[in-house]
Protein backbone atom coordinates (compact mmCIF):
# COMPACT_ATOMS: atom_id res chain seq x y z
CA UNK A 1 0.00 0.00 0.00
CA UNK A 2 3.06 2.49 0.68
CA UNK A 3 4.61 1.51 -2.34
CA UNK A 4 1.77 2.17 -4.66
CA UNK A 5 1.10 5.89 -2.81
CA UNK A 6 4.40 6.75 -3.09
CA UNK A 7 3.92 5.46 -6.97
CA UNK A 8 0.96 7.57 -7.20
CA UNK A 9 2.07 10.21 -5.47
CA UNK A 10 4.95 10.59 -7.65
CA UNK A 11 3.02 10.23 -10.81
CA UNK A 12 1.09 12.88 -9.95
CA UNK A 13 3.56 15.82 -9.87
CA UNK A 14 5.19 14.03 -12.96
CA UNK A 15 1.63 14.53 -15.03
CA UNK A 16 1.32 17.84 -14.01
CA UNK A 17 4.91 19.66 -14.96
CA UNK A 18 5.23 21.09 -18.48
CA UNK A 19 1.70 23.21 -17.96
CA UNK A 20 -0.17 19.43 -17.40
CA UNK A 21 1.81 17.59 -20.34
CA UNK A 22 4.41 16.21 -18.41
CA UNK A 23 7.91 16.19 -19.24
CA UNK A 24 9.69 15.01 -22.40
CA UNK A 25 12.52 14.25 -20.58
CA UNK A 26 12.70 13.58 -16.66
CA UNK A 27 16.00 12.24 -14.63
CA UNK A 28 15.26 10.42 -11.62
CA UNK A 29 17.51 9.75 -8.15
CA UNK A 30 17.39 7.11 -5.89
CA UNK A 31 15.34 4.52 -7.96
CA UNK A 32 15.56 1.07 -6.23
CA UNK A 33 15.52 -0.86 -9.74
CA UNK A 34 13.94 -0.20 -13.41
CA UNK A 35 10.69 -2.12 -12.25
CA UNK A 36 9.33 0.74 -10.29
CA UNK A 37 9.85 2.78 -12.91
CA UNK A 38 7.85 0.74 -15.47
CA UNK A 39 5.20 -0.35 -13.15
CA UNK A 40 4.66 3.21 -12.20
CA UNK A 41 4.53 4.49 -16.06
CA UNK A 42 1.90 1.60 -17.10
CA UNK A 43 -0.35 2.28 -13.96
CA UNK A 44 -0.29 5.76 -13.45
CA UNK A 45 1.10 7.36 -16.70
CA UNK A 46 0.19 4.62 -19.53
CA UNK A 47 -1.28 7.67 -21.74
CA UNK A 48 2.02 9.13 -21.83
CA UNK A 49 3.80 7.30 -24.16
CA UNK A 50 6.92 7.24 -21.78
CA UNK A 51 9.90 4.40 -21.63
CA UNK A 52 12.80 3.81 -19.24
CA UNK A 53 16.64 4.24 -19.73
CA UNK A 54 17.78 2.73 -16.90
CA UNK A 55 21.33 0.72 -15.40
CA UNK A 56 21.95 -0.42 -11.58
CA UNK A 57 24.71 1.16 -10.22
CA UNK A 58 27.11 -0.63 -7.72
CA UNK A 59 25.44 1.35 -4.72
CA UNK A 60 24.23 -1.99 -2.93
CA UNK A 61 21.58 0.75 -1.41
CA UNK A 62 19.51 0.48 -4.26
CA UNK A 63 19.28 3.75 -5.12
CA UNK A 64 20.16 4.38 -8.59
CA UNK A 65 19.71 7.40 -11.26
CA UNK A 66 17.57 6.64 -14.55
CA UNK A 67 15.52 8.26 -16.77
CA UNK A 68 12.01 8.67 -18.13
CA UNK A 69 11.83 9.48 -21.92
CA UNK A 70 8.70 10.23 -24.05
CA UNK A 71 8.86 7.85 -26.95
CA UNK A 72 7.24 9.72 -29.23
CA UNK A 73 9.40 12.26 -29.48
CA UNK A 74 12.57 10.54 -28.89
CA UNK A 75 14.47 6.89 -29.95
CA UNK A 76 16.80 6.09 -27.15
CA UNK A 77 20.16 5.86 -29.00
CA UNK A 78 22.11 4.21 -26.13
CA UNK A 79 22.77 4.13 -22.40
CA UNK A 80 25.51 4.33 -20.46
CA UNK A 81 26.92 3.87 -16.92
CA UNK A 82 29.82 5.94 -15.44
CA UNK A 83 31.87 4.78 -12.59
CA UNK A 84 33.42 7.44 -10.07
CA UNK A 85 36.11 6.16 -8.90
CA UNK A 86 36.28 7.15 -5.40
CA UNK A 87 39.11 5.22 -4.19
CA UNK A 88 38.97 3.00 -0.87
CA UNK A 89 36.60 0.73 -1.94
CA UNK A 90 34.34 3.33 -2.28
CA UNK A 91 30.76 3.12 -4.24
CA UNK A 92 28.35 5.61 -5.29
CA UNK A 93 25.87 6.19 -8.16
CA UNK A 94 26.45 5.43 -11.76
CA UNK A 95 26.42 8.76 -13.70
CA UNK A 96 23.64 7.75 -16.74
CA UNK A 97 24.51 8.96 -19.71
CA UNK A 98 21.17 8.48 -22.73
CA UNK A 99 21.82 9.48 -26.15
CA UNK A 100 18.24 10.35 -27.68
CA UNK A 101 17.36 11.07 -31.63
CA UNK A 102 14.96 14.02 -31.34
CA UNK A 103 12.19 13.55 -33.97
CA UNK A 104 14.62 11.43 -35.82
CA UNK A 105 17.17 14.35 -36.53
CA UNK A 106 18.92 15.65 -33.63
CA UNK A 107 21.16 13.73 -31.03
CA UNK A 108 21.05 15.32 -27.03
CA UNK A 109 22.91 13.96 -25.05
CA UNK A 110 20.92 13.69 -21.50
CA UNK A 111 23.15 12.87 -18.44
CA UNK A 112 21.74 12.41 -14.84
CA UNK A 113 23.50 12.31 -11.50
CA UNK A 114 23.57 12.22 -7.91
CA UNK A 115 26.67 12.78 -6.17
CA UNK A 116 28.02 11.80 -2.84
CA UNK A 117 26.50 13.66 -0.04
CA UNK A 118 27.62 15.82 2.13
CA UNK A 119 27.87 13.40 4.92
CA UNK A 120 30.65 13.93 7.32
CA UNK A 121 30.90 17.53 6.32
CA UNK A 122 30.46 19.62 3.77
CA UNK A 123 34.44 20.09 3.11
CA UNK A 124 35.53 16.74 4.69
CA UNK A 125 33.46 14.90 1.86
CA UNK A 126 34.44 17.10 -0.89
CA UNK A 127 37.07 15.72 -2.77
CA UNK A 128 34.14 12.71 -3.75
CA UNK A 129 31.83 15.14 -5.48
CA UNK A 130 35.28 16.30 -7.27
CA UNK A 131 35.82 12.97 -8.64
CA UNK A 132 32.80 12.45 -9.62
CA UNK A 133 32.89 16.16 -11.64
CA UNK A 134 36.10 14.81 -12.81
CA UNK A 135 34.69 11.64 -14.26
CA UNK A 136 31.61 13.50 -15.91
CA UNK A 137 34.05 16.98 -17.44
CA UNK A 138 36.19 13.64 -19.27
CA UNK A 139 32.95 12.56 -20.82
CA UNK A 140 31.69 16.04 -21.79
CA UNK A 141 35.75 16.70 -22.92
CA UNK A 142 35.17 13.32 -25.48
CA UNK A 143 32.06 14.68 -26.52
CA UNK A 144 32.85 18.03 -27.49
CA UNK A 145 35.94 16.84 -29.15
CA UNK A 146 33.99 14.99 -31.49
CA UNK A 147 31.63 17.56 -32.07
CA UNK A 148 32.06 20.91 -30.84
CA UNK A 149 28.21 22.15 -31.42
CA UNK A 150 26.64 18.90 -29.26
CA UNK A 151 23.52 19.14 -27.41
CA UNK A 152 24.20 18.40 -23.59
CA UNK A 153 21.43 18.49 -20.72
CA UNK A 154 22.89 17.79 -17.07
CA UNK A 155 20.84 16.99 -14.69
CA UNK A 156 20.56 15.35 -11.00
CA UNK A 157 21.17 16.19 -7.26
CA UNK A 158 24.61 17.18 -7.26
CA UNK A 159 24.86 17.34 -3.13
CA UNK A 160 26.53 20.68 -3.93
CA UNK A 161 25.24 24.40 -5.00
CA UNK A 162 26.22 26.50 -8.04
CA UNK A 163 29.02 27.88 -6.66
CA UNK A 164 30.84 25.33 -5.17
CA UNK A 165 34.20 24.02 -6.75
CA UNK A 166 33.00 20.85 -8.13
CA UNK A 167 30.29 22.77 -9.92
CA UNK A 168 32.55 25.40 -11.13
CA UNK A 169 36.30 24.36 -10.91
CA UNK A 170 36.25 20.75 -12.17
CA UNK A 171 32.77 20.40 -14.29
CA UNK A 172 33.57 23.67 -15.63
CA UNK A 173 29.93 25.03 -15.42
CA UNK A 174 29.64 28.52 -15.72
CA UNK A 175 27.39 30.74 -13.75
CA UNK A 176 25.30 32.98 -15.86
CA UNK A 177 22.23 35.62 -15.97
CA UNK A 178 20.51 34.44 -19.12
CA UNK A 179 19.00 37.75 -19.59
CA UNK A 180 22.32 39.14 -19.33
CA UNK A 181 23.31 37.77 -22.70
CA UNK A 182 23.46 40.01 -26.14
CA UNK A 183 23.00 37.57 -28.86
CA UNK A 184 24.06 40.01 -31.39
CA UNK A 185 27.13 40.98 -29.89
CA UNK A 186 28.50 37.50 -28.27
CA UNK A 187 31.96 37.12 -27.03
CA UNK A 188 33.69 34.40 -29.19
CA UNK A 189 35.12 32.62 -26.34
CA UNK A 190 32.94 32.37 -23.17
CA UNK A 191 35.69 30.12 -21.28
CA UNK A 192 33.50 27.09 -21.06
CA UNK A 193 30.91 25.42 -22.89
CA UNK A 194 28.69 24.72 -20.12
CA UNK A 195 26.51 26.94 -18.75
CA UNK A 196 24.60 26.41 -15.54
CA UNK A 197 20.63 27.20 -15.91
CA UNK A 198 20.11 27.30 -11.88
CA UNK A 199 22.41 30.07 -11.25
CA UNK A 200 20.01 33.33 -10.76
CA UNK A 201 17.25 31.10 -9.01
CA UNK A 202 20.08 29.98 -6.25
CA UNK A 203 21.19 34.04 -6.60
CA UNK A 204 17.64 34.75 -5.65
CA UNK A 205 17.72 32.95 -2.46
CA UNK A 206 15.74 29.76 -3.45
CA UNK A 207 16.69 25.90 -3.85
CA UNK A 208 15.27 22.33 -3.95
CA UNK A 209 16.17 20.93 -0.39
CA UNK A 210 15.53 22.54 2.89
CA UNK A 211 18.38 21.69 5.29
CA UNK A 212 17.56 23.30 8.81
CA UNK A 213 16.00 26.87 8.13
CA UNK A 214 17.79 27.17 4.75
CA UNK A 215 17.27 26.09 1.14
CA UNK A 216 20.04 24.66 -0.84
CA UNK A 217 19.79 24.24 -4.63
CA UNK A 218 21.45 20.65 -4.67
CA UNK A 219 19.61 20.03 -8.29
CA UNK A 220 20.30 21.71 -10.72
CA UNK A 221 20.24 21.65 -14.90
CA UNK A 222 23.27 22.54 -16.90
CA UNK A 223 23.62 22.62 -20.66
CA UNK A 224 26.04 22.72 -23.35
CA UNK A 225 26.59 26.38 -25.45
CA UNK A 226 24.67 24.85 -28.44
CA UNK A 227 21.58 24.85 -26.42
CA UNK A 228 21.80 28.54 -25.16
CA UNK A 229 22.77 30.20 -28.48
CA UNK A 230 21.89 27.24 -31.56
CA UNK A 231 18.91 27.74 -33.98
CA UNK A 232 17.43 24.35 -33.51
CA UNK A 233 16.55 23.78 -30.18
CA UNK A 234 17.10 26.33 -27.54
CA UNK A 235 16.61 27.44 -24.01
CA UNK A 236 14.10 29.28 -23.19
CA UNK A 237 15.57 32.24 -21.01
CA UNK A 238 15.17 32.37 -17.34
CA UNK A 239 12.46 29.02 -17.45
CA UNK A 240 14.41 27.09 -15.10
CA UNK A 241 12.56 27.12 -11.95
CA UNK A 242 12.21 25.04 -8.43
CA UNK A 243 8.84 23.30 -9.58
CA UNK A 244 6.84 23.66 -6.27
CA UNK A 245 3.09 22.11 -7.43
CA UNK A 246 0.46 23.09 -3.84
CA UNK A 247 0.23 19.34 -3.45
CA UNK A 248 4.09 18.54 -2.26
CA UNK A 249 4.74 21.36 -0.13
CA UNK A 250 4.17 21.03 3.48
CA UNK A 251 1.23 23.43 4.89
CA UNK A 252 2.10 23.82 8.30
CA UNK A 253 4.54 23.07 11.39
CA UNK A 254 8.54 23.92 11.84
CA UNK A 255 8.41 22.35 8.33
CA UNK A 256 6.37 24.75 6.20
CA UNK A 257 7.15 25.41 3.18
CA UNK A 258 9.88 22.45 2.59
CA UNK A 259 8.79 19.57 0.50
CA UNK A 260 6.27 16.67 1.72
CA UNK A 261 8.42 14.06 2.47
CA UNK A 262 7.76 9.90 2.38
CA UNK A 263 8.40 9.54 5.84
CA UNK A 264 9.64 11.89 9.14
CA UNK A 265 12.30 10.04 10.37
CA UNK A 266 10.82 6.29 10.96
CA UNK A 267 7.43 7.40 11.07
CA UNK A 268 5.39 7.43 7.67
CA UNK A 269 3.55 10.22 6.07
CA UNK A 270 2.59 9.25 2.70
CA UNK A 271 4.03 12.25 1.03
CA UNK A 272 6.31 12.82 -2.00
CA UNK A 273 10.02 13.65 -1.88
CA UNK A 274 12.60 15.72 0.41
CA UNK A 275 13.43 17.54 -2.48
CA UNK A 276 11.34 19.68 -5.06
CA UNK A 277 12.02 18.85 -8.54
CA UNK A 278 13.66 21.24 -11.03
CA UNK A 279 12.35 21.94 -14.26
CA UNK A 280 13.62 23.98 -17.64
CA UNK A 281 11.90 24.56 -20.94
CA UNK A 282 13.47 24.65 -24.53
CA UNK A 283 11.77 25.50 -28.06
CA UNK A 284 12.11 23.46 -30.84
CA UNK A 285 13.16 25.25 -34.20
CA UNK A 286 11.55 23.08 -36.83
CA UNK A 287 12.28 25.56 -39.91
Amino acid sequence: ERLDKKMYNLSRVIRSMNNDNGPDLLGVCEVEHQFLLDTMITKYLSDKFYKTAYLESPDGRGIDNGIIYNSKKFSLLDINGHKVDMGGGYETRLIIEGSFLFENTDTIYFFVNHWPSRRGGEEESESKRISAANTLRSIIDSIMNSNGSSNIIILGDFNDEPTNNSITQYLKAQPFFCDSLDHENLPEDFGTDLFNLSYKTWFDGLGSYKYKDDFNMLDQIIISKELLLGEKIKYVCNSFEVYKPDLMVTRTGKFQGAPFPTYGGSRFLGGYSDHFPVTAKFLINRN
